[in-house]
């Protein structure tokens, strides 16, 4: 995979805490930055097709029933 430089501007705190968190894990900030795009990307590429798959759901037709919405809402409310 081949790697391109990227410059964006961010806060002198955030860069100073990047700094303080690369050094702990003896690694460079470019590496910490990676990590949390990695992260970051995963994250929202998830988020994305959930809701994809929930839009096709819908376009289909399937929904749950009334009776469905109100079981699993008392199993989630009655579980404290």
């Amino acid at each position: 995979m081949s790697k391109e430089n990227i410059t964006f501007r961010i806060d002198s705190d955030k860069k100073a805490t990047l700094d303080l968190i690369a050094a702990g894990i003896n690694r460079d900030r470019s590496y910490v930055l990676n990590e949390a795009i990695e992260a970051y990307i995963q994250m929202h590429q998830w988020q994305i097709e959930e809701i994809q798959k929930g839009i096709a759901e819908a376009d289909a037709g399937d929904f749950a029933s009334d009776e469905e919405v109100k079981a699993t809402f008392t199993r989630l409310t009655n579980a404290n």
